[in-house]
């Protein structure tokens, strides 16, 4: 999957595309099976567009199988940027 979609109505974007990310990273990491963490991991979107009533926002999300910047060593940590 490449983009998604997420609907909202009254809530921060980025905040809303945080929960729901942290939501797929921890079905990941409760996933035990390596071929299926794997075929997960392909399917993780790069980019999400945040739509609100009146605004929408795009991140362009960047995963990372084992995190090299603020959480290094944490396994499929991601990085949220508006575009």
């Amino acid at each position: 999957m490449e983009d998604e979609e997420i609907s909202i109505e009254g809530y921060a974007h980025k905040s809303v595309a945080t929960k729901y990310f942290m939501k797929r990273r921890r079905s990941l990491l409760a996933t035990k099976d390596k071929q299926k963490v794997e075929q997960l991991f392909k399917g993780l979107p790069r980019k999400v567009i945040v739509k609100g009533k009146q605004v929408s926002k795009t991140f362009k999300i960047n995963w990372e199988k084992v995190g090299t910047t603020e959480f290094e060593g944490a396994r499929f940590t991601f990085t949220l940027e508006q575009i």
